[in-house]
């Protein structure tokens, strides 16, 4: 399969994915998962809004919980590396027709909004307050002590449409999953784009969408995940640990998924490799079940089922049908 070669000169620097805005309807209940279990620390608070972020980060928010009768993901946000950097994403959305806005965000420099080809809502900034970095305050650690955002995955009803639209502002392609089709050919079934240096800063995989499968967060090490079961079960959430402990194929890294009280899907992992080089990206066959998991281990149906809207962006059907590997197959298999 062709991915294009990347592009090093984009219209506007994206520097890194930089936070998820999320609707929850018990803002209390929330925040006491994000902060007991996850570890993340409150930069501010008012009776509708807590703004968090990872240990290890001094932006103000890496994580916005709104109140609100109807969970969903109301935006995902990316910072550029300068105030210039938003007039010239303006100006590159406005030559090719996709409206564009900008906009007052608390705690927020200069702030863009827009839609990507898939119905995505997201939004650039160029800054934000600074608070005080906590990785090193280790007597308050709490939970799994999450040190920071790293990345989100899309699950996109056309995942080239989605590549198109990412890949001229210089996100990176590390790795991709492809489908096999009748008659030899493949289709682009998943890509995982950068552009921090790591293997991924967001992943388009194809399902009814445009959804937000997960969002994920960086942990010290393995233990840490560990530790983040045993808390779990400590405060009686286990029941919300939806997948892992495991190792994906993809990128490598040691997991752990959860569902928050209102079923949005977050990611702890310990770590993944670099990918700052001009190399070639890695191809999966959806058929390999290592690409997700190295032990071998398939994902249950719901991991493919089950994600969180997009405010204003009604899913829609994939334009790809893949008959991908579950653990409810793989168990029919091997009665």
């Amino acid at each position: 399969m062709h991915i294009p070669a990347p592009v090093l000169n984009p219209p506007f620097n994206v520097t890194r994915s930089s936070h998820v805005v999320l609707t929850v309807r018990d803002l209390d209940v929330s925040r006491t998962f994000y902060t007991d279990l996850v570890g993340l620390v409150v930069s501010d608070a008012d009776r509708e809004t807590v703004w968090l972020r990872g240990r290890e980060e001094s932006a103000h928010h890496s994580l916005v919980l709104r109140k609100g009768a109807t969970p969903n993901c109301q935006r995902l946000g990316f910072r550029v590396l300068t105030d210039d950097d938003i007039l010239k994403a303006k100006d590159h959305f406005d030559s090719i027709g996709v409206p564009a806005q900008i906009v007052d965000v608390p705690y927020q420099g200069k702030t863009l909004h827009v839609r990507d080809a898939i119905g995505m809502p997201v939004e650039f900034t160029s800054s934000m307050p600074f608070r005080e970095r906590m990785f090193m305050a280790y007597d308050q650690y709490r939970g799994a002590a999450a040190q920071r955002i790293d990345h989100w995955q899309i699950q996109a009803q056309n995942v080239r449409r989605a590549f198109d639209f990412w890949h001229p502002l210089g996100f990176r392609t590390s790795e991709y999953t492809y489908s096999e089709v009748p008659g030899g050919g493949v289709d682009l079934w998943g890509v995982w784009m950068q552009r921090k240096g790591n293997p991924h800063d967001q992943v388009f995989t194809n399902g009814p969408g445009p959804r937000l499968h997960h969002f994920a967060y960086l942990l010290r090490d393995t233990a840490d995940l560990m530790h983040a079961c045993d808390v779990a079960g400590a405060l009686g959430l286990g029941r919300r640990l939806e997948r892992g402990p495991g190792r994906h194929g993809i990128s490598g890294a040691m997991f752990i998924y959860f569902r928050d009280p209102d079923g949005h899907r977050i990611e702890m992992f310990n770590t993944h490799y670099q990918n700052i080089d001009l190399e070639p990206p890695i191809g999966w066959s959806l058929s390999n079940p290592k690409r997700a998991d190295q032990w071998g281990m398939p994902a249950r149906a719901k991991w493919f089922n089950e994600a969180t809207v997009f405010e204003g962006a009604e899913p829609v059907e994939p334009d790809l049908a893949a008959d991908v590997p579950t653990l409810e197959k793989f168990l029919e298999m091997t009665d």
